[in-house]
């Protein structure tokens, strides 16, 4: 039977971060990372990016070489599905009827994308960007000549992907169901720009539209047909509409959690001995006035990895991280900082028109977010006024020629 000090159930930014983080505090144990992609830990965010765009090689996004891995005596074990948790034994159960034993588990397993539920969702040509066989396969079919794509979905992996795929020659159709792109993320002024300089470069965004079935020749998807009836030709579908976390295991064996799974301020779920991080990790957020959330962003996944290498080295210092994230599209830099859960008044800093302004997120006056599109300096001064739990003068934040340090 294989065993671990401490076990590792994913092998994504979380994953990675924790056997990193584990040996940077000092941890001498044995460490066992459990994942069922068949490469080394690599980066996400650019597989809908400069990975699809042909900007940046496989080897360029990998976290580590494999050599890093070795050198520090970790396990890397791909290709490996863990089916069964037993927090009792400390075991478990792999598909192919394997067993790990642990002594500290830290689940880093992410999300699946969500599919498709209609008709016709089951036909081939339909992608998801999650992984690299993912896009290696979406790839394949450009090359093949696929040029007419539907891309189902308004948030960032959709603009993202709309972005590259217009980028390579492709008539883009983007399909959302609610009234606004990133209408779950964003402010409307942000919706609406990002809206708008899609459609100038060529893609045709369909707003409020709910997709009805998928239809195909030869098992091959060839129509989006809509529930107003309009029918969208196309080679292939890109869904992009969110993740479903993969907590089955830890659910199963009694984890609490409903999106998601629940972890204290030291990323302890209710389980002995298990830890969750990640895409998968429900948390009450310092951030949010203590609002339970899950946060999918490299920055949260790597820092509640520390969190936890701490914790389990015997430093206990609570998951206080400060939320970012950032999203590449044409010639957009789009940085956030902070999380708008809740704000009650947007304001606009710069000039959308001229592809470089911010959107402010204030509730009850205090800034709590920002988004900034091509205004590193807004990004980084706006920061430090969300950490300050500033109440800036409205007129001020507005006028774009206050410096926002000035407001601090």
């Amino acid at each position: 039977m294989d065993q671990a000090d401490v076990v590792i159930v994913g092998t994504g930014h979380g994953g990675a971060q924790a056997a990193i983080a584990l040996r940077q505090q000092g941890f001498e144990g044995s460490i066992m990372m459990i994942g069922r992609d068949p490469e080394l830990p690599y980066e996400r965010p650019p597989l809908s990016k400069e990975y699809l765009a042909r900007d940046k090689p496989f080897e360029r996004i990998t976290i580590r070489p494999a050599t890093f891995w070795q050198e520090r005596d970790v396990t890397v074990r791909t290709r490996t599905v863990v089916t069964g948790v037993d927090p009792g034994a400390g075991t478990l159960k792999l598909a192919g009827g394997g067993v790990v034993n642990y002594g500290k588990l830290i689940w880093a397993a992410g999300g699946d994308p969500r599919r498709l539920s209609c008709a016709g969702a089951d036909l081939s040509g339909i992608h998801s960007v999650r992984d690299k066989a993912d896009v290696d396969r979406l790839m394949a079919e450009l090359d093949g000549g696929a040029r007419r794509v539907a891309v189902v979905g308004g948030g960032y992996i959709g603009l993202e992907a709309a972005a590259v795929l217009t980028k390579l020659g492709c008539e883009v159709t983007l399909v959302e169901a609610l009234p606004r792109v990133l209408a779950r993320v964003a402010g409307e002024p942000l919706s609406a720009f990002f809206e708008q300089y899609h459609r100038a470069r060529g893609v045709n965004v369909l707003l409020d539209a709910k997709v009805d079935r998928l239809e195909g020749e030869n098992c091959w998807v060839r129509r989006v047909v809509l529930d107003s009836g309009d029918v969208i030709a196309c080679d292939l579908v890109v869904v992009g509409i969110g993740i479903v976390p993969a907590a089955g295991p830890l659910i199963a064996a009694g984890a609490a959690g409903a999106n998601g799974i629940d972890v204290d301020e030291y990323c302890r779920t209710s389980l002995d001995h298990i830890y969750a991080i990640g895409d998968c990790a429900a948390h009450a957020s310092h951030w949010a006035d203590g609002t339970v959330v899950r946060i999918e962003s490299v920055q949260n996944a790597n820092d509640m990895a520390t969190t936890v290498a701490k914790h389990i080295t015997g430093i206990q210092e609570p998951y206080r991280a400060f939320p970012w994230f950032w999203s590449n599209q044409y010639d957009l830099k789009l940085q956030t900082a902070g999380l708008s859960l809740g704000f009650d008044d947007a304001v606009v800093r710069g000039t959308p028109a001229e592809a470089k302004f911010s959107v402010i997120y204030l509730k009850e006056g205090r800034m709590i977010a920002i988004d900034c599109v091509n205004s590193t300096k807004d990004y980084v001064q706006g920061r430090k006024l969300i950490e300050a739990r500033a109440t800036p003068d409205r007129a001020s934040l507005a006028d774009p020629a206050v410096p926002l340090k000035e407001l601090l």
